[in-house]
């Protein structure tokens, strides 16, 4: 099987600069592994759209290592050259989720991607979030500096629209202390915006792997406590990401050939008595879908979070969404909401 690629040139670059960041990614953590004396590497695993025929994509994932206790790298091309009929031509995209085992170590999000429509146009998708379960504020004011010095007039707007998406209404908190976000961005000039696509994912992935081998290279290894604070925030990171995330559920709902793949943003453990604890803050028809996602957990607590499951939680989100498609309407956005599924059908 063999996937193939956009023919657009825009689609062309697009995709080699989403590859170039994941391999600058992956090597700068493996780079760091080898550095510190551990053996966990990332593995690459390959998935295909519709067979190949309209491209797929490829992701490097590592688990249950000594630094990194879930880590995914996943670049992907999706499009339709061969379908007249849909409006969306192709989405050239990373998607990149780590996960460290050490609790003073922070999570990172970092998503870059090129959406071009077959008539012509086309925009950018920028985000990137530091995620740490006990913050270091030092770390936080970094991630802020390298975001400004790669995006100096933007910096304002995307700090902005990542407050507001990844604010958390039921639990009144955010996900995340460091948020930079840009939807549906083309300033009109397509090299300025190509090179800031870059700067910005160059920016992201250089400072996270700084901040997190300045963890890692300080010996600390945290305290029980700060072990306990890390579970709930992977578990509020677990339900930000399955309740409100409109990247994750949209995935979801255009095809069903990369669950585990899209999934690849959740945390390895998650405490499941606590999960079950918010269902009433939620509003209908959203406390349907917690009360589901929680039977899908196994019972133990922690509960892990591995393939198996992750396949039972994209079918319980997929299938909450054609059940109630109002209810996307409360998932989150920034200021504007791309009509993804639209475009794909």
């Amino acid at each position: 099987m063999k996937r193939t690629a956009a023919k657009s040139e825009s689609a062309t670059c697009a995709h080699k600069l989403v590859s170039s960041l994941q391999t600058r990614f992956v090597e700068g953590l493996e780079n760091l592994a080898t550095e510190l004396g551990s053996t966990q590497r990332f593995s690459p695993v390959e998935w295909f759209r519709d067979e190949g025929i309209h491209g797929g994509g490829i992701r490097y994932e590592t688990a249950d290592g000594d630094l990194i206790g879930r880590g995914s790298v996943n670049v992907s091309q999706v499009h339709y050259d061969d379908t007249p009929e849909k409006k969306l031509g192709s989405a050239s995209a990373i998607s990149t989720i780590i996960h460290p085992v050490n609790p003073l170590a922070p999570s990172v999000h970092i998503h870059i991607s090129w959406t071009e429509m077959k008539n012509g146009g086309g925009y950018w998708r920028m985000m990137a979030d530091l995620n740490p379960s006990n913050e270091n504020k030092q770390h936080t004011a970094q991630f802020f500096s390298a975001m400004k010095s790669a995006a100096p007039e933007q910096y304002n707007e995307g700090v902005a629209q990542g407050e507001r998406y990844f604010y958390i209404p039921a639990l009144g908190r955010h996900r995340g202390v460091a948020h930079f976000y840009l939807e549906e961005y083309n300033s009109g000039d397509a090299d300025t915006d190509y090179h800031l696509a870059k700067a910005v994912g160059e920016a992201a992935i250089d400072t996270y792997v700084d901040i997190l081998a300045q963890v890692l290279r300080s010996g600390e290894q945290g305290t029980t406590a700060q072990q306990e604070m890390q579970l709930a925030y992977h578990t509020l990171y677990f339900f930000q990401v399955l309740t409100l995330d409109r990247g994750t559920t949209t995935g979801l709902l255009v095809h069903d050939q990369n669950d585990v793949g899209i999934m690849g943003s959740l945390p390895a453990y998650v405490d499941r008595m606590l999960l079950k604890s918010w269902v009433d803050r939620m509003q209908p028809p959203q406390h349907q879908l917690l009360n589901a996602l929680v039977a899908s957990l196994p019972e133990e607590n922690p509960a892990l979070v591995d393939a198996e499951v992750k396949r039972k939680l994209a079918s319980v989100v997929r299938n909450h969404y054609r059940a109630h498609p109002e209810a996307i309407n409360m998932q989150a956005s920034g200021n504007v909401i791309p009509p993804t599924v639209k475009n794909h059908s």
